[in-house]
């Protein structure tokens, strides 16, 4: 049985890697996908890749979405034009995927009636209207944060279209989401790209045939370590920013885990090294 939501126009605010994929996956399940761009050549790129039945410029093509997802960039989220607003159908349900959520139901929460918080976790280190792939949720965490006024029908909305498309449901407070994703997501992010510096520094300090060498030499794990470090500079800095106390606790307990590690090889503690991967080793399945 079709649910009542997938019998409506399916709106979508920006077809970068998320609104993308999801116009991709909706578009294949037979839906009307309109949606929402920035830019003329955009809109273009993005009716020649398929990623939606609809796509303009003009706020007008969200007219009679049943349900709308904001696929924007954290700052535009944060701080909605206000077309966008006036655009937006009167008694639709509304969703984002921005990967905070304290900060972005302070702005939402109370301004349309049918919001609910959510965040995809899922994604690549691609960017913009060339991003955007099949299957991008499947087998992924979709999570969802209401708070006590979250209209309950609104909410089945959203968990139906996640599970639609593969994910896998979850629900939990804001602040509590915010401060897992900064240890998993975010401070990830930072950590690679300070390898990335340290590599490079370290191999430039050496001079002679070590930098040209050290490049010579990388391989798959340098990559699988440094992939997201070299992501989205533009989403990272945003993720940092709008969730910054949690990332900065973060940066505080690897910093001190980085510390313990060093002083171990510093004092020649090679039982307890091997000890302490073991036990890293031990940790991780449960995290991947």
């Amino acid at each position: 049985m079709t649910s009542q939501w997938q019998q409506q126009p399916v709106g979508l605010v920006g077809l970068g890697l998320i609104g993308g994929s999801l116009g991709l996956d909706l578009v294949a399940r037979g839906l009307e996908v309109r949606a929402l761009v920035h830019r003329p050549a955009t809109a273009e790129r993005a009716r020649q890749r398929g990623l939606a039945s609809r796509i303009s410029t003009d706020p007008d093509v969200l007219a009679g979405c049943g349900l709308l997802v904001l696929a924007l960039p954290l700052d535009r989220l944060l701080e909605p034009p206000a077309e966008l607003i006036a655009a937006l159908p009167a008694g639709a349900v509304i969703t984002d995927v921005g990967s905070v959520k304290a900060p972005v139901l302070r702005v939402w929460q109370g301004r349309v009636p049918r919001f609910v918080a959510s965040h995809p976790m899922t994604g690549t280190a691609e960017a913009g209207v060339e991003a955007g792939q099949r299957d991008l949720f499947r087998g992924r965490p979709w999570v969802a944060t209401p708070v006590a006024d979250t209209d309950p029908a609104a909410l089945a909305v959203v968990r139906e279209l996640a599970t639609a498309l593969g994910a896998d449901w979850l629900e939990c407070a804001a602040a509590d989401h915010d401060q897992a994703v900064a240890l998993i997501s975010h401070l990830p992010v930072l950590v690679s790209a300070a390898l990335l510096q340290a590599a490079d520094r370290g191999a430039a300090a050496a001079a002679g045939a070590v930098p040209a060498l050290a490049r010579a030499l990388a391989s798959s794990g340098f990559a699988d370590t440094t992939r997201v470090g070299a992501g989205n500079p533009e989403l990272g800095t945003l993720m940092a920013r709008c969730n910054r106390e949690a990332v900065l606790q973060g940066m505080a307990h690897y910093r001190s885990a980085l510390e313990d590690l060093e002083q171990l090889v510093e004092q020649q503690r090679w039982r307890e090294m091997e000890a302490e991967l073991d036990r890293c080793r031990q940790l991780r399945p449960p995290f991947v």
